[in-house]
């Protein structure tokens, strides 16, 4: 018998922030929803250190996608070795992500930030992607040296790089 396709879920390790993140997240992106909330009890209490009735794990859909966010406590954090990359049809989109990601968080290089959970993220205008894949050297070359100039991403601005 042939194996099924696995749905695979990502599952993100907060603190106690599980709930704000999971709304945050569905709040910013399209065909997104909480689809379920855990609550730890008195059992294992005293391997999970929470409070009984506290959030444990919060499913939820981004864009159609499966996720999990987790309050495990303090031991692990986010770092930039794993973010998750938005790609963008416009500046709209761009900013709209941008704005509601970062705010509270950090802004870093090329269109990278940190979220105020700690967790990263790439908003990308797929006109950036293409032009740096693209077969037209000069092009890519000119389009990278303008990403390397910005933090979020300014299309506009890497449209005249390249012309």
């Amino acid at each position: 018998m042939p194996l099924s396709p696995p749905k695979i879920t990502a599952c993100l390790w907060y603190d106690d922030q599980a709930e704000d993140a999971a709304q945050l997240y569905t709040s910013l992106f399209p065909e997104s929803q909480i689809t379920s909330v855990t609550r730890f009890s008195a059992e294992g209490q005293e391997i999970h250190g929470k409070p009984p009735g506290s959030v444990m794990t919060v499913s939820f859909e981004l864009a159609g996608h499966p996720f999990v966010a987790l309050n495990g406590g303090p031991q692990f954090t986010f770092d930039e070795a794993v973010s998750f990359q938005i790609l963008c049809d416009s500046q709209e989109e761009v900013d709209h992500y941008w704005y509601g990601l970062s705010d509270g968080g950090s802004e870093g290089p090329c269109g990278w930030l940190k979220d105020r959970f700690g967790l990263s993220w790439q908003v990308t205008p797929r006109l950036l992607t293409s032009l740096i894949a693209g077969d037209d050297a000069d092009k890519a070359a000119r389009a990278t040296r303008a990403m390397f100039k910005m933090s979020k991403i300014d299309i506009a601005a890497i449209e005249r790089a390249v012309a």
